[in-house]
């Protein structure tokens, strides 16, 4: 594989302020994102996992341009898009771009696929008239789509044929970096090994880099080559996809682990282990660990000094002080 970086993150914050209280006079902040680092190897698919709420999307978000960060830089294939003027730029959203989880949601239904597709070709003024026509084509093709379904509705196909008419899209500018938000949880199971494998058939023929935004272990494994498990906007454990899952270090990535269903050679259902309590509040996180509140082996030590990621080895890193 390639080790050239493709993405540097480094401190990231994205905090969102609420106010609260008589009046809405008190402003408080919600910490959706608290530091994070992260490097992405050109050609990597990078799984990123966690609760609702963790900061998962909201990560997406900001390296998206949707919202710019609180603290932190983020360096895109030699980019600095925490730049406003570069975050805003044409050329920034041509090196990134989205598949969001619902496919029904995110094509405009009064737009035929022609249009949908050709959207980005026309603002970034890649293409027009004849051409144009023959790019949406070739890009229905490309996620196995007959090109003669170009002047089709989003409602004429069904749901994993819509995702592929997004994915269609965003390959449309021949971005580096795709990220992928819960890219099959709104769609039937075998359409969903249909996406996955199109999906590496793409990463695989055009050299693309993905980030891979999931509930779903299965698809996490399936996929990522690396991974990344957050925890109330930190990263708490990364590395390789084989050793995370072996080799888990983190209390909360082996809890995730034991939340999934799972069935024997005898079709009896395994034992699930759901994680005691809540999640705590983004606005007033735990001090120390976020996650010892919730952890059967926490001390005192977890409880007032906050851990560092450190490399076990191997480019295994985990934020925890007893790792397993």
């Amino acid at each position: 594989m390639d080790q050239e970086i493709l993405l540097k993150v480094r401190s990231l914050k994205k905090y969102f302020a609420e106010r609260h209280g008589f009046w809405q006079r008190e402003l408080k902040y919600v910490h959706a994102v608290d530091g994070v680092n992260l490097d992405l190897i050109k050609g990597e698919v990078f799984g990123l996992v966690g609760e609702s709420g963790c900061g998962k999307s909201t990560f997406a978000q900001v390296l998206l341009g949707v919202f710019p960060p609180t603290a932190g830089t983020i360096e895109l294939d030699g980019m600095d898009i925490t730049d406003p003027a570069v975050r805003k730029s044409l050329e920034m959203k041509r090196k990134v771009q989205m598949v969001f989880q619902d496919p029904f949601w995110s094509l405009n239904p009064r737009k035929m696929v022609r249009d949908i597709i050709s959207e980005p070709l026309k603002v970034h003024r890649v293409a027009s008239g004849d051409a144009l026509v023959s790019r949406v084509g070739d890009l229905l093709e490309m996620v196995g789509l007959d090109r003669g379904r170009i002047n089709s509705y989003p409602h004429e196909f069904a749901g994993g044929e819509r995702q592929r008419v997004a994915i269609a899209r965003s390959l449309a500018l021949n971005p580096p970096l795709l990220l992928l938000d819960e890219p099959t949880s709104a769609i039937d199971t075998l359409s969903q090994a249909e996406i996955l494998n199109l999906l590496i058939s793409v990463r695989d023929r055009f050299g693309l880099t993905y980030i891979v935004i999931s509930h779903d272990l299965g698809v996490i494994h399936y996929l990522s080559d690396r991974i990344g498990v957050m925890y109330l906007g930190k990263i708490v454990e990364i590395g390789r996809t084989e050793d995370v899952f072996e080799m888990t270090r983190h209390p909360y990535t082996r809890a995730l682990m034991e939340a999934v269903p799972t069935i024997d050679a005898s079709g009896h259902l395994g034992v699930i282990k759901a994680l005691e309590g809540d999640v705590p509040s983004a606005i007033n996180p735990p001090s120390g660990c976020r996650f010892h509140d919730r952890c059967a082996k926490a001390t005192e030590e977890c409880g007032g000094v906050e851990p560092q990621l450190r490399d076990l080895g191997k480019g295994h890193l985990v934020a925890c002080h007893h790792p397993n």
